[in-house]
């Protein structure tokens, strides 16, 4: 897996948050806390031997979900921007996808070597990605693809 950086501030930061600001409000009420922004930007490479650059809008800070590893957007801004095929099953974590906006095409297989089902997404599709399975998402569309997701761990 590529390297995970924290983007606080500065250029870059502010290019990611203007552009997915064009399409989502990205604003968080947690309960009996004041509304707010964002938490952080995890900025990952090649993400699991994928191609470009995937963003982590993380909404939540640690612990502030009961039994929830990850609430964010996860942001494919460029056409080709990839997450590559990886899988959550040491963690017995599953995973929702919610696209919220643009396209792209998920791909899931059983094991590293199974055969691959794809399927194209876009703006209001779910995919409920099993601990077991292995999967991937790349965008294949001219404009941002942004998905909220949630990952749920069962230990």
């Amino acid at each position: 897996m590529a390297d995970t950086v924290i983007l606080s501030e500065g250029a870059e930061f502010d290019h990611v948050i203007q552009e997915v600001s064009k399409h989502i409000h990205l604003y968080v009420m947690a309960f009996e806390k004041s509304e707010r922004t964002i938490t952080r930007i995890d900025k990952r490479e090649n993400m699991y031997g994928g191609k470009g650059i995937v963003y982590m809008i993380q909404m939540f800070d640690h612990k502030e979900l009961a039994n929830n590893r990850l609430a964010a957007y996860m942001v494919l801004l460029n056409n080709g921007d990839e997450s590559g095929f990886h899988t959550h099953n040491e963690k017995n974590e599953e995973e929702l996808y919610v696209v919220v906006h643009g396209t792209g095409e998920y791909r899931e297989r059983t094991g590293t070597e199974g055969a691959v089902r794809q399927k194209t997404l876009q703006k209001g599709d779910i995919t409920a990605i099993s601990s077991i399975g292995y999967h991937s998402i790349e965008n294949t569309g001219n404009e941002p693809l942004i998905m909220f997701v949630i990952t749920t761990n069962n230990p």
